[in-house]
Order: C-alpha cells, then sequence, then structure tokens
C-alpha cells in the first residue's frame, strides 16, 4: 500500500529557546519555551509549555487462543479519582521502558510480574502518543499469547504500591464491555479496537502454530 501524505514540517522546524525542571517528584514537568515554524510561513511566537515527562511505555494485551480468553487486570488508579462511578480500571498489562531495555523485554517481564503470566509469541500493534498536547509519553503496544497466567489471583510489586487483581474474560464478554463503555483504560481501548479486527487470524496463527 502506498501513502501519499506526508508531514510538512520536521523536528528541525522547532526551536528549544529554554529547558527547565520545574517538577522531579514520582513523575516530572519541565517547563519548554520553543518556537515553531508556520504554515502561512515564518517562524511563531515563543511559546511556554508545561510537558509531563512520562518516557516510554509498553502495553500488552494477552490472549489465550485456545479457551479464546484475554487476561485484564483490573487495579487503581489515582489519575481517576473523579470518576463519577468507580477510579479501579480493567486493563492491560503495561510498563515503562528502563534504558537499555528492548520492547520484548518489557512485555515479558510486566506480564509476569503483573499477572503472573508467561508469554508466547509477541504479536506488534500500533506506537502512538496518548496525550501529546500534554504528556511526552510514547507507547507501543503488543498482543500476547498466553501461556499460562495466575487467573485469580492479586499481583504486583509491593514495593510500586501495586494491588492487581487478574481476571480471565471470555473474547466475546470483552466486546460486549468494549460496546457498552466499561473499558475506560486508553492503551487497553486501542489494543482491543485492533484486536477485534484480527483476532481470527491470531488464533488460527497461534492454533495452528
Amino acid at each position: 500500500m502506498a501513502f501519499h501524505f506526508h508531514f510538512r514540517f520536521a523536528r528541525s522546524d522547532v526551536r528549544i529557546v529554554a529547558r527547565e525542571r520545574v517538577f522531579d517528584g514520582h513523575f516530572a514537568v519541565d517547563r519548554v519555551q520553543l518556537q515553531h515554524r508556520l504554515f502561512e510561513g515564518g517562524w511563531g511566537e515563543t511559546l511556554s509549555r508545561e510537558v509531563f515527562e512520562r518516557g516510554e511505555a509498553v502495553g500488552v494485551l494477552p490472549y489465550d487462543p485456545v479457551e479464546d480468553q484475554l487476561i485484564l487486570l483490573e487495579q487503581f488508579r489515582a489519575g481517576t479519582l473523579n470518576d463519577p462511578e468507580t477510579p479501579w480500571m480493567l486493563e492491560l498489562i503495561a510498563g515503562v521502558v528502563d534504558e537499555g531495555e528492548s520492547d520484548e523485554t518489557v512485555a515479558h517481564r510486566e506480564a509476569e510480574e503483573e499477572a503472573g503470566c508467561v508469554l508466547g509469541a509477541l504479536e506488534p500493534l500500533v506506537a502512538y502518543y496518548p496525550s501529546a498536547g500534554a504528556c511526552s509519553e510514547h507507547v507501543r503496544l503488543f498482543c500476547g499469547q498466553v501461556m499460562t497466567a495466575a487467573v485469580g489471583e492479586v499481583r504486583g510489586l509491593a514495593g510500586e504500591g501495586e494491588d492487581i487483581l487478574v481476571h480471565a474474560l471470555p473474547r466475546e464478554e470483552v466486546f460486549e464491555l468494549l460496546d457498552a463503555g466499561k473499558i475506560t483504560n486508553g492503551h487497553t481501548l486501542v489494543a482491543l479496537l485492533w484486536f477485534r479486527q484480527h483476532w481470527q487470524r491470531l488464533q488460527k496463527q497461534w492454533c495452528d502454530g
């Protein structure tokens, strides 16, 4: 397939005037003074933007092609405290990429830590910025072939304040939750929308393999 669209500007069309770390806690925030080129020509005025420095992350949606079910995690998320229903979310496995790590290493490590999950094949899905207007986070998603999982157990690292309940849900039930608007975690939404279009191919590929 040929793609004809291309962006008019590149990284070289942004000037960083100044950058300072204004908050450095569990997460970090930088204040950036910058200029960028304008579509109608020339350079814009200097802008001041606070950027939530989140780094790189990997997410993996574990799928058991034999049982035709997905492994999903239930856990508390501080960012959803204003949710009128619940600040607990149903989501895929995810973790931050440490320096020198491959995405595949992170996927396998986090699957074991968060879900007692041993993965076979990994299928890359998509890479994206979930909130580019304010956050630097770049996420790479995978679908992973489930070999075993600690279904029904509470997992996570106590030192990181994790309290994670591991669920195995039939694929059709997950699709019903998706259609009912009960899956509200962004990474999980993106992965499930991809999975809905490709699950039959993956099931055949992984079962035949």
